[in-house]
């Protein structure tokens, strides 16, 4: 533990004499404080967002009103340039009406189901039995063929479970900040699959789709690979060809399963024992244009308006929950911080030098959808032979802020490899030490919008944050509520935030950037 000590007190030690030089505004973090922890109204804004407005699938009706609500809400504020960014075509959206699922032999008993997102409606309440489809090769598919029709089909093998025995919800310990400050680079990770199939490449999953469209199937069942105690993990259904958004495409209807109730059932199954499943789905297709819409709005800089310092996040969601931790965690926070700008704005009559320009993003589910679509119209993209093509506001934007990890509050930053940004941001957090934002490391947590910039040069920075119980229970689940909000962590959040932004905008130079051939590929999270 001393060595550990004598480590960080050594790294702080030097980065706070690199930092020496980056002017940091004490009497303007004290007024942000003031209106970011005395006078939060960060909880007001995440009610509306997920109580009021959730959850916001892209392309849904609940999408639209939200995105009405919040350019009405910065209108109110003051934020000028207030607008809607089009982009598409996205495809068809899709709103849930009605579900229902129950086991009705050789018990009843209702079950804990959700449709996947594009799954179609079911002609009314539908019956009938349950069958597990233990196929690993195209052979034995041939086992199945026939016998599928008018029955649920279950996809996935029994999956133990084993009881919490540590908590859930965790915050990053000493140990692991120190362990991120020395990382070198980040590593790409995979995802684990729910089956192992011999043939498990794309021409086994292609042919076992062609024999369940064939077969037309009441529903097929999965369960997530991770999550219990009745939280479902849930995504978008696939089709039969292209896209679940196409218009026209052909969808079975989907279910993913609690996975109690999943192995119960195929407990029932292995024993022989016959089991009966009722169900219906009330879903309707949207969106008929295809197209969507980010948010954006500004407040004009003065003597370097041109520039422009950005900060955002996903607006858009998953379907079961209403969105809390993923991401109105992060819209909230970012209005938060666009708010405690105007505040302080008023209260000290200083304005910024830079832009400031807010970003509430849609699509990112789907694999950073509208980001991607800003930056290529509007900042710039690397074309097929691996140039990059500049856009009108590449060289005007200083930085892009983003949160999109959950409930957490700020430990650090993730500095994309930008090496040069260590030293501003060590002068930037140091204000911040007391509540716990201390940590830079040249890793990337990935996944989310600000590699939309970072793949093209332009800064682009996520912040680091405690994980609490986000890849455990609240990422794209049913228990993604309200409920799992930290207030506490949400209202040091926008405080930190807003003062990375107000330093951004009142700097002489903007911030510097990374060499282009380190850039990250982006993709969704």
């Amino acid at each position: 533990m001393k060595k550990l000590l004598l480590l960080a007190l050594l790294q702080g030690s030097f980065l706070l004499t690199l930092s020496a030089q980056e002017p940091v505004n004490d009497s303007i973090i004290a007024v942000i404080k003031k209106h970011g922890m005395d006078k939060s109204k960060v909880m007001e804004t995440a009610s509306m967002i997920t109580d009021m407005y959730g959850p916001r699938l892209t392309g849904s009706p609940m999408l639209d009103k939200a995105t009405n609500w919040a350019v009405q809400q910065l209108k109110d504020w003051g934020y000028q340039n207030v607008h809607l960014d089009e982009w598409g075509p996205f495809g068809r959206g899709w709103e849930l009406k009605h579900f229902e699922m129950s086991c009705e032999g050789p018990s009843y008993w209702p079950i804990i189901a959700y449709p996947k997102a594009w799954s179609p409606s079911t002609k009314g309440l539908v019956k009938g039995e349950v069958v597990y489809l233990n196929a690993s090769t195209v052979e034995d598919l041939e086992k199945y063929k026939g016998k599928l029709k008018g029955k649920f089909v279950l996809i996935d093998t029994l999956r133990a479970l084993k009881e919490w025995e540590e908590p859930l919800a965790k915050r990053l310990t000493p140990e692991e900040l120190l362990e991120m400050a020395n990382a070198a680079k980040p590593q790409a990770g995979g995802r684990r699959g729910n089956r192992n199939f011999p043939e498990s490449g794309r021409e086994f999953v292609k042919k076992m789709r062609e024999m369940l469209y064939a077969e037309k199937p009441l529903a097929t069942i999965d369960r997530s690979f991770k999550g219990d105690l009745g939280t479902v993990f849930v995504s978008g259904a696939s089709a039969k060809d292209g896209s679940a958004r196409d218009e026209g495409a052909e969808v079975l209807p989907q279910v993913t399963m609690s996975v109690e109730h999943y192995n119960r059932i195929f407990r029932l199954l292995a024993m022989g024992i016959p089991v009966t499943l009722s169900m219906e789905i009330q879903a309707e297709y949207t969106n008929k244009d295809g197209m969507e819409h980010n948010i954006v709005a500004e407040i004009p800089g003065t003597d370097l308006k041109d520039e422009v310092v950005m900060f955002g996040a996903h607006f858009d969601s998953w379907h079961t929950g209403t969105g809390a931790t993923d991401n109105g965690a992060g819209s909230a926070v970012m209005l938060e911080t666009a708010r405690i700008l105007l505040e302080t704005i008023k209260e000290t009559g200083i304005q910024p030098r830079r832009t400031l320009r807010i970003a509430l993003w849609t699509g990112e589910e789907q694999g950073l959808l509208g980001s991607r679509s800003y930056v290529t119209n509007q900042v710039g993209l690397i074309d097929a032979d691996g140039n990059l093509n500049k856009k009108g506001d590449y060289d005007k934007i200083s930085a892009y802020y983003n949160l999109d990890n959950g409930t957490g509050k700020i430990r650090g930053v993730y500095l994309q490899g930008n090496d040069d940004a260590s030293s501003i941001f060590r002068a930037w957090l140091d204000p911040f030490k007391d509540m716990g934002a201390t940590t830079l490391t040249l890793q990337n947590t990935g996944g989310t919008d600000h590699l939309s910039f970072h793949a093209v040069g332009v800064p682009g920075f996520q912040f680091i944050q405690d994980g609490m119980s986000y890849w455990s229970r609240t990422h794209h689940s049913n228990m993604d509520n309200y409920d799992h909000f930290v207030e506490a962590d949400l209202k040091q959040a926008a405080t930190i935030v807003a003062s990375f932004v107000w330093h951004t905008s009142q700097r002489d130079e903007k911030m510097p950037r990374r060499k282009m051939e380190e850039r990250t590929a982006a993709q969704g999270n």
